[in-house]
């Protein structure tokens, strides 16, 4: 029986069971199961006029040996969600069926019966509203695996960001920087490098402040914690620099001086990768007990419903799943 990759549907009032059904269209080079609502994913295949066939299992033991093309096989979420669900707008039922597909999924990951989770997008206020209180993927999944570290790395064909913080209000960000934190999304940064087959990785670390601080001109943090830091990662062995200033980093990066980047806040790093494209980009989670890619894009309400949403960035996360799990 081929281990297959676990895709979640994500929040089945956004775009998520249509670029799923898209990705199936496209036909996929490794098993898949799809956690979400059954009833979701049949009407986008209605909706996109689409030949691919929506089959429930229970558990993975039903998944088929030989699975067959143009077939979507479903571990579907309980209580199934009604047939009426408005499309492209928050509700507490799809939040809460999106939230449990997901943790169907790292159940299953953690007993090593999927080789890999994907992720289609999550509405965070809809989770919310179901009384659901997490900022995102990344915490649910740090916190039913158990990991205590995670980072969030994105990748596209042109460049690579890693957050030493991710969501947290801004100003927050400086008290919540550390040595011990810095130094450790190093390493985790180091180690997606060496997944990603980058065999003696160039890891640059952007500073907190502009100008990197200038010499305390513009803030401590950039002497006092992040270079720290770097020092140590370096006596480690690790190829890291900086701070250097965020606004040319991820330019001379995207040049092919550096490796990765190291982003010290969430909008420091999705800015420059989301300003290339959200169509190819991919989220990944690093420090998981297991592979985790995710698209780069939200649930995309305005356009839900409507057929013309792109599952590129789906397909990335799909292959870049198999690429990490190979290596």
């Amino acid at each position: 029986m081929p281990m297959p990759v676990a895709l979640t549907v994500g929040d089945a009032a956004g775009i998520g069971p249509e670029i799923v059904v898209k990705l199936h269209e496209q036909g996929l080079p490794a098993a898949c199961v799809v956690y979400g609502d059954l009833g979701a994913l049949t009407r986008a295949t209605r909706m996109l006029g689409s030949a691919v066939q929506c089959v429930a299992i229970e558990a993975l033991q039903d998944f088929p040996a030989d699975p067959r093309p143009g077939y979507l096989y479903v571990r579907p979420t309980y209580p199934s969600l009604p047939e009426d669900l408005p499309l492209g707008r928050v509700d507490a039922r799809a939040g809460s069926a999106a939230v449990n597909a997901l943790r169907m999924a790292i159940d299953d990951a953690m007993q090593q019966r999927v080789r890999a989770i994907v992720t289609a997008p999550l509405n965070k206020e809809s989770m919310h509203a179901a009384g659901i209180d997490f900022p995102g993927h990344t915490e649910i999944l740090a916190q039913q695996s158990g990991t205590e570290h995670v980072a969030m790395m994105l990748v596209n064909d042109q460049l690579r960001v890693i957050l030493a913080t991710i969501h947290i209000p801004l100003a927050e960000v400086p008290r919540t920087l550390t040595i011990e934190l810095e130094k450790r999304t190093i390493e985790l940064a180091h180690q997606a490098c060496l997944a990603l087959g980058v065999r003696a990785p160039r890891i640059a670390v952007a500073g907190l402040n502009p100008h990197a601080g200038e010499q305390r001109k513009f803030g401590d943090e950039d002497l006092d914690i992040i270079a720290p830091a770097i020092a140590l990662a370096r006596a480690q062995g690790i190829d890291a620099t900086g701070p250097w200033p965020g606004d040319t980093v991820f330019m001379r990066a995207r040049q092919g001086e550096f490796d990765m980047c190291v982003a010290q806040y969430h909008d420091q790093g999705l800015i420059p990768i989301k300003y290339l494209g959200v169509d190819q980009g991919v989220n990944v989670t690093v420090g998981l007990p297991f592979v985790r890619t995710s698209v780069d894009h939200g649930t995309a309400f305005d356009i839900a419903g409507k057929g013309i949403a792109d599952p590129s960035s789906l397909r990335a996360a799909f292959d870049l799943a198999l690429t990490l799990t190979k290596r």
